[in-house]
């Protein structure tokens, strides 16, 4: 039985596998039925080709093939895999919603008409799917007609989602059933706007019952289509029994055996409390990448063996002329929009996820000097802006309204409050509370700022990470922030309201106004102001422990002395003990 706890050799081997990068397991004894998951987490409404980062692909970076994903080139790719790989489905890890000009305009209708084209057959519910209101998610689910899944949501207080969220759904793949589970990350009442009628229960116990009404169905495979993050899925499949294999997405972390950014193996192994393994998959985030996940399982539902990695939808791939052509037909109503000139920029401004969430980054300075600059008549001091609301980058050149809407897709409006000088400090501590890791969920909440400057200490316990802020006095010099004195602050109406956990600004705040110019209006005014702007770095943000651990010793034998050909001698008997493990434990498994 697949609940059952295996023999000890088995849970050494899940062990090895997490230590040698997730090896597959070469032995197939017993093994019966051979699934292939093709995935998609995080696509964030990028139904074009882009950049490869989160900008709009330019006419000459398309002319020179630099220009990556979309659904058009998405639909090649799909309609290959089902030629050639054996028994595809198709899921998606949740955050179809916002991110460009396209979910502007059409508020998650582009992805409930683009999905059932592709083929999609289920996917969980991100944060973001949130963004518009429980109403505009229940219009999605309405449209869509696909499992749209969560087990730890409770929308039954809510007059427009009641319902119409499911737990869980079965696909009959050659015969065979496949259970496949939603999952949606509990700090999506801190990160989106799902109200006071919906809630997020805890993970494990949420998932418990589900998983045990699959089995008890005689179903076991089972998929989890989980968007709480890289981290947390690690924490969840070791502390779970019943699950196989884990589609992730929320953290936008791209897990591969090949791609030099990526964070970790694909798939990453974890032994679960019954020593089962469970592969955890993520492919990057906007469709870069389609994951590709060929699993083999033996006749009680244990992965026995896989291979895969995700699939870079470069301009080898080519675009499918008749999803082309249903995306012109969407992206018409835009491009008015999208050619709107309001100014220039001299040099490229930095929005990208990488740099706005961990450390300072140009666009972060460019929108915070703007909200300080549209508020000077309410006296504001200090503009603080979360990374994660910045969306896109904005290259050199004309600088379009499209550019703007796409850094800021969230239709925030300015809002001011009065704050003491140790609440902003609390306010600061809770931006950099999850910035030590690239890969935890939660980034999003890093502070960018104007008007003062801070340094912090990832290697710090949370909440004593600050070292040391400064604020800007009107002469443009800095001096050491009053934990007494009153600061005039402006951020946007999320945050102000304690989105992104900045509840000491609903807590704290004296006289707090939600109500200012839209933030995008703001930031082309501005633009439109200054231009041709020239946004550089200013050292507002300084991580003080990041340099010694660039100058720490290498805890690792330097390459190119001692015995070379040990590590691979030992590599290979390694790899050999495992091989024969792996026989002699199914044989005994077998036997039992």
């Amino acid at each position: 039985m697949k609940g059952q706890r295996v023999p000890a050799q088995l849970s050494t081997i899940v062990a090895i596998l997490l230590v040698f990068g997730s090896l597959p397991v070469s032995a197939q004894d017993g093994a019966n039925f051979t699934l292939t998951i093709v995935h998609t987490n995080d696509t964030h409404s990028h139904i074009e080709q882009f950049d490869g980062y989160s900008g709009s692909c330019s006419e000459e970076e398309a002319a020179a093939s630099e220009c990556f994903g979309g659904i058009a080139r998405r639909a090649t790719k799909l309609a290959e895999l089902r030629s050639t790989v054996t028994n595809p489905i198709l899921v998606d890890a949740g955050d179809q919603f916002q991110g460009s000009l396209y979910y502007t305009q059409y508020r998650g209708q582009e992805a409930a008409d683009y999905m059932p084209l592709l083929g999609y057959q289920a996917m969980a519910i991100g944060n973001h799917e949130f963004d518009d209101s429980p109403a505009n998610l229940a219009r999605f689910i309405d449209a869509v007609g696909l499992p749209v899944l969560s087990a730890n949501i409770d929308a039954s207080s809510d007059p427009d989602l009641a319902d119409k969220i499911a737990k869980s759904t079965v696909l009959e793949v050659d015969g065979e059933p496949v259970g496949i589970i939603g999952l949606t990350t509990d700090t999506t009442p801190t990160s989106s706007s799902p109200g006071t009628t919906v809630s997020f229960s805890e993970y494990i116990s949420s998932l418990e019952p589900v998983i045990a009404d699959l089995e008890a169905q005689g179903i076991n495979k089972i998929i989890l289509l989980s968007h709480i993050g890289y981290v947390d899925d690690q924490e969840l499949a070791a502390g779970i029994d019943g699950i196989d294999i884990i589609v992730g997405g929320h953290s936008h972390t791209l897990l591969s055996n090949t791609a030099e950014e990526a964070s970790g193996p694909y798939p990453t192994v974890v032994a679960a409390p019954n020593g089962n393994p469970v592969l955890i998959v993520q492919d990057g985030a906007y469709g870069k990448y389609l994951g590709n996940l060929e699993v083999t399982f033996d006749a009680d539902g244990i992965a026995a063996s896989w291979q895969g990695d995700p699939i870079l939808l470069d301009a080898s791939v080519a675009e499918d002329a008749d999803i082309l052509t249903v995306v012109a037909k969407m992206a018409h109503p835009l491009e008015e929009l999208r050619s709107t000139v309001i100014g220039a920029s001299l040099s490229a401004v930095d929005g990208s996820r990488e740099s706005c969430r961990f450390s300072e980054c140009t666009m972060g300075n460019l929108v915070t000097d703007a909200m300080l600059w549209a508020t000077q008549n309410d006296g504001t001091q200090i503009a603080i802006e979360n990374g994660g609301g910045l969306r896109a980058n904005i290259d050199a050149g004309d600088v379009t309204m499209g550019h703007v809407l796409e850094v800021l897709p969230f239709g925030n409006t300015l809002a001011t409050l009065g704050l003491k000088g140790s609440d902003v400090l609390l306010a600061l501590e809770n931006g950099v509370s999850r910035a030590e890791n690239p890969d935890n969920e939660g980034t999003g909440r890093f502070a960018q700022v104007a008007g003062l400057r801070y340094s912090w200490d990832g290697s710090k316990p949370v909440g004593e990470r600050i070292v040391d802020v400064e604020v800007r006095s009107a002469d443009e010099s800095y001096h050491p922030i009053n934990p007494d004195a009153i600061y005039q602050v402006v951020t946007n109406d999320f945050n102000r309201r304690g989105g992104d956990d900045y509840t000491i600004f609903a807590d704290a705040a004296s006289n707090p106004y939600d109500f200012g110019a839209p933030l995008d209006q703001a930031l082309a005014d501005y633009i439109a102001a200054y231009s041709p702007i020239n946004v550089q770095l200013e050292g507002r943000i300084t991580r003080v422990d990041s340099e010694a651990a660039a100058e720490a010793p290498s805890a690792l034998p330097a390459t190119g002395t001692g015995d070379t050909g040990r590590p691979a001698l030992v590599a290979l008997l390694v790899l050999a003990a495992l091989i024969m493990s792996v026989a002699l434990c199914r044989r005994s498994v077998a036997d039992h």
